[in-house]
């Protein structure tokens, strides 16, 4: 293919989570299979695209900050052309334009397909041939018509099985931003993690806005057991792990069938974001405080090994200290292993933002430091408790010590997810000869040390 591209050197800078991620490692193989050149550095970059988040009002803040700091390399480095996408420029795509003069392009997420073509149209002045097979482009994958440049490290990567929330959570933005949930077909993911294992990718983490709701729209029920069986049936992978799993379609089966699964590993991420009934209701959060309780209660009995973690809420509109008491009671006898937690921020449409008995900030914040207080104490003890155990560890980055004679390591094990969880800090056995792990590699490890979040193991001799 004849490049007509006076910019080639294309670099990308993906805020928010890990579906933004997505999103940009698709731009990025769109943009490759046309002839342009991806680079990691934004000062070598002649074209620089920043995937914004829109999610809450600081990730929307850190993504106005991300486009300013990307627009100096105009003057600073080589950049030529500035590319704003993402769930902000899909949100404010009339407001940011005469706001941000120093942009180029803003492209909403709902016209993603189309964004390499129009890319390679504004730069080159005309209509862009036809894809280039990308296969040749290291850590790429082609799945039907589609090119993905993954840009995690080459054992791990991520599995999108839907788009976009049916849910309606009060406070939500996403819906209206990414609009009702989309299931990718089975057979698409199918082909797109065998080219994900046949690539490498060893550990594979399944992804969506409601993972657990994954199929109602293409088959009339919830299919993701279905999927995680399929899944595990692909040579390849040693871990499979579920992110962003709703409760309200959390079922025992997809719970047996987890922990029956051995390549499914045993950590469930169920974002919860209250226990109070007035609160769920008031956020409309599908599925009851009972059922909540239940599905936890019965994981804890029935799978005592699952690692369970868990996403609350503090200061949604109406919540009173009698609402924010009984969610730390719950949080004490049923203790996560894991809790992510946010303050509320009214979001633009949503009709929380127009509710009622707004809580004061700093009380929302007062809540927000007490259930994370109590929970470095819970994450402490129940990583004590983990002293002495032996456990699978997939190594991450290594430094050898500069006499040659140890080394100091990072990884994880099933129980610790990737870039939202704590790590394992590992060393050789003492006084033993030792062979020097390499990133992407699984040792076994003994746990000797735990702290608040991340842990020390020794790895035993040869």
């Amino acid at each position: 293919m004849e490049n007509k591209l006076k910019y080639n050197r294309v670099g990308a800078v993906s805020l928010g989570c890990s579906k933004n991620t997505v999103d940009t490692e698709i731009m990025l193989g769109e943009l490759a299979s046309l002839g342009f050149t991806v680079v990691s550095d934004p000062a070598e970059a002649e074209i620089i695209i920043v995937n914004t988040c829109g999610f809450i009002t600081s990730a929307k803040q850190d993504s106005i900050d991300t486009i300013l700091d990307m627009a100096q390399y105009k003057t600073a480095g080589s950049c030529k052309f500035l590319a704003v996408t993402g769930c902000l420029s899909e949100r404010y795509r009339n407001e940011l334009p005469p706001e941000l003069p120093e942009v180029d392009l803003f492209w909403g997420v709902r016209d993603y397909p189309a964004f390499a073509r129009e890319l390679y149209r504004v730069i080159a002045g005309e209509e862009a041939p036809s894809s280039d097979e990308a296969s040749s482009v290291p850590h790429s994958i082609v799945c039907g018509d589609v090119h993905r440049l993954v840009s995690t490290p080459p054992w791990r990567a991520y599995l999108r099985i839907a788009d976009g929330c049916d849910n309606r959570c009060t406070y939500c933005a996403i819906p209206l931003i990414r609009g009702g949930r989309v299931s990718v077909p089975m057979e698409k993911l199918i082909d797109e993690a065998k080219a994900l294992a046949a690539s490498g990718v060893t550990e594979l983490t399944v992804i969506a806005q409601d993972t657990s709701a994954y199929g109602i729209d293409l088959y009339g029920r919830p299919m993701l057991r279905e999927l995680l069986a399929a899944l595990s049936a692909i040579e390849g992978f040693v871990w499979i792990r579920v992110l962003y799993a709703y409760p309200n379609t959390i079922t025992e089966e997809l719970v047996d069938a987890m922990r029956d699964d051995p390549k499914i590993v045993n950590y469930i991420d169920i974002p919860i974001q209250h226990i109070s009934k007035r609160m769920l209701t008031a956020m409309n959060r599908h599925g009851s405080a009972e059922h909540i309780r239940q599905i936890c209660a019965y994981i804890r009995k029935n799978a005592p090994d699952f690692i369970l973690r868990t996403t609350v809420m503090l200061g949604f509109p109406g919540e009173t200290e009698e609402d924010f008491n009984e969610l730390m009671a719950f949080l004490a006898e049923q203790p996560f292993d894991r809790i992510g937690a946010f303050v509320y921020s009214p979001e633009d449409g949503t009709p929380a933002a127009e509710m009622p008995d707004q809580v004061d900030e700093a009380v929302a914040e007062a809540r927000l430091d007490a259930v994370m207080r109590r929970q470095q104490a819970i994450s402490l003890e129940l990583n004590k408790k983990r002293i002495g155990s032996t456990v699978r560890v997939l190594v991450e980055s290594v430094m050898p010590s500069p006499k040659g004679n140890g080394y100091t390591a990072i990884g994880r094990s099933y129980a610790e997810a990737a870039d939202v969880d704590g790590v394992i800090r590992l060393r050789p056995e003492s006084g033993r000869p030792f062979r020097l792990p390499q990133p992407g590699e699984y040792v076994w490890a003994r746990i000797t040390k735990a702290y608040q979040y991340d842990l020390e193991a020794v790895v035993p001799g040869e």
